[in-house]
């Protein structure tokens, strides 16, 4: 039985009724949240409205569009597995749907609004559905990647009071060996062609559920959902976001950076367990009405994507920078991408040979882009921009970010510094709400009237940021490690991405008689956590002793130079 059995079911069922709430109060009048509107606000030229809920107010709406006519026929998600099986799903059948998921999560596990529910799939269309559900039954919702450890599962569900985890056949067996130890824990949803005892199908009780519901009426900064996020030192911090933090946002992203329209189709491979899922693969496009195509991909390979890329008349793509490097490895020019326009990138550093290679082998450029899971893109070069080769580009209106020094003061052109943005005399709705549970975490990432990102970098005169990945924030990270004497970080060639992260560690004593191929990973993993994951040391060596001044300095100047062969 193969896991897309249960979309027969889903394709068949279309809306019986008009969608149940399109109107707000605005400045005293009923009046429909238009595209315009949410641009308006997204840029704070208009007031946030008392009440938002991204489901009623945005999908209901494009369901609404398409029986009029006035949206074109385009699906909203469109689902294959590269295996024959395939999923589209219109905007009417996604509410329909969603609302039967709101019941299964209400009625059949009991939750109430402002339960957590922890939603741990891979690229599957229940994934989409079931975060729509949350949010019109005023649950808050809590993606997290396939990937996660027992002792991960652990930590989330405990420290996020989840009332409800739904997952998929990966994830079962973990969560089943920390369940007894999550008492707050009082539904399991499956997402799986078999069963597991203890677990509500949630295909089962889909097909039994009423498609009659009322979506919540949410205020505008009511919690939505949470992202877990790695910090420089302890446990993963819970990111809370609003309903219009993320759902009117993003807004000016779309247009921006992303350039969408609602004939789009736009493909992004960001694993579900990250906001840029959330940023490229559903709030943003949905906002444009846009088609969100999905590939399930379980493991990435480079035929079957640039097939697929040619297959489907996707406009718009957005991959890692890891991903494009890859594709440039192979004869671009002998594949036709009918429908292709617009390419973005981000979540690390994007070497220049790269650009150039897709730009010479495709005839597109790659617009890049930078953010976080607390603020969402900041900087971009969008549509139209002169793009400078390595650089994240400028600030996304209406974001204001600048480099500050260590008091917060700004600094000019140049000068490296902290990257930061500039907050008014109110905290922006479309910035994080706060570190759940965690004050002095919230409150340690403001200096004076700036938030900042934890990232070093520089910004020219033209008003472009680049980053600086500073060698003494990973050194930091690798000296939390028991295993970790002394270390120094340095910039290494690599025929791939032009150049990566080295380090050079001096074990202590109990660890020199480890495994270096798995100690190396054990490092590797443990710099992701501790910062952001593209900062990681792609390279690591070990030696007896770093080279120093008579004063003990290290001599970094001298390690990279042996790097770089010029010594």
């Amino acid at each position: 039985m193969k896991i897309v059995s249960c979309y027969q079911v889903f394709r068949s069922i279309w809306l019986t009724r008009p969608a149940g709430r399109f109107f707000h109060k605005v400045s005293g009048l009923c009046a429909p949240l238009t595209l315009a509107d949410f641009e308006a606000i997204n840029l704070c030229k208009r007031p946030l409205p008392e009440n938002f809920n991204f489901a009623g107010d945005v999908l209901d709406q494009w369901s609404q569009k398409e029986k009029t006519g006035e949206r074109p026929a385009n699906p909203a998600l469109w689902w294959v597995n590269g295996k024959g099986d395939e999923v589209k799903w219109s905007f009417g059948e996604l509410g329909s749907l969603s609302r039967k998921a709101a019941n299964v999560l209400t009625k059949s596990c009991g939750l109430e609004r402002g339960d957590r529910v922890a939603v741990v799939l891979p690229r599957i269309p229940e994934w989409w559905l079931v975060n729509v559900a949350c949010m019109r039954a005023g649950l808050v919702f809590i993606p997290g990647t396939t990937q996660l450890t027992a002792k991960d599962m652990l930590y989330r569900l405990q420290a996020s009071k989840a009332k409800c985890v739904v997952a998929s056949e990966e994830v079962i067996p973990a969560v089943e060996a920390i369940a007894s130890e999550c008492p707050l824990l009082k539904a399991k949803l499956q997402v799986s062609p078999h069963s597991w005892q203890g677990w509500l199908s949630l295909q089962e009780l889909l097909q039994a559920a009423s498609e009659e519901h009322s979506c919540v009426e949410t205020a505008s900064q009511e919690p939505m959902v949470i992202y877990f996020t790695s910090g420089t030192t302890g446990s993963p911090k819970m990111a809370l976001h609003s309903h219009s933090s993320i759902g009117i946002g993003f807004t000016i992203t779309g247009r921006y950076l992303l350039d969408l329209k609602s004939s789009d189709v736009i493909w992004s491979t960001s694993d579900t367990g990250w906001i840029k899922a959330a940023l490229c693969a559903f709030f943003t496009p949905w906002l444009y009405g846009a088609c969100v195509f999905v590939h399930r991909m379980s493991q990435f390979d480079t035929d079957i994507f640039l097939d697929t890329l040619s297959t489907y008349p996707i406009t718009t793509l957005c991959s890692t920078p890891t991903v494009y490097r890859m594709l440039v490895q192979k004869d671009l020019k002998r594949y036709k991408f009918k429908k292709l326009q617009h390419c973005v990138t981000g979540g690390e550093p994007l070497n220049p040979e790269v650009l150039e290679q897709w730009k010479t082998q495709t005839g597109l450029d790659l617009h890049e882009a930078y953010g976080q899971t607390e603020t969402g893109v900041i900087c971009a070069s969008g549509r139209g921009d002169k793009i400078k080769p390595g650089s994240m580009g400028k600030p996304v209106p209406p974001q204001d970010v600048q480099i500050i020094d260590e008091n917060g003061h700004t600094l000019p052109p140049g000068k490296e510094g902290d990257i930061a943005v500039r907050l008014t005399s109110t905290r922006p709705f479309y910035l994080f709400s706060k570190y759940e549970d965690n004050p002095e975490k919230t409150a340690a990432v403001m200096r004076g009237n700036f938030y900042l990102t934890g990232d070093r970098g520089v910004m020219d005169s033209d008003g472009y940021f680049w980053y600086r990945i500073g060698p003494f924030e990973v050194e930091n990270a690798l000296m939390e490690h028991p295993a970790v004497v002394e270390t120094a970080v340095v910039s290494s060639p690599d025929p791939v991405r032009g150049e990566v992260v080295k380090a050079f560690v001096v074990l202590s004593a109990p660890f020199k008689s480890s495994y270096p191929e798995e100690l190396i990973l054990e490092l590797q993993a443990h710099v992701k956590k501790s910062t952001a994951p593209y900062k990681y040391p792609r390279k690591v060596e070990f030696v007896q002793q770093l080279p120093k001044t008579p004063t003990g300095k290290i001599k970094r100047d001298l390690l990279r130079d042996r790097e770089w062969g010029r010594t």
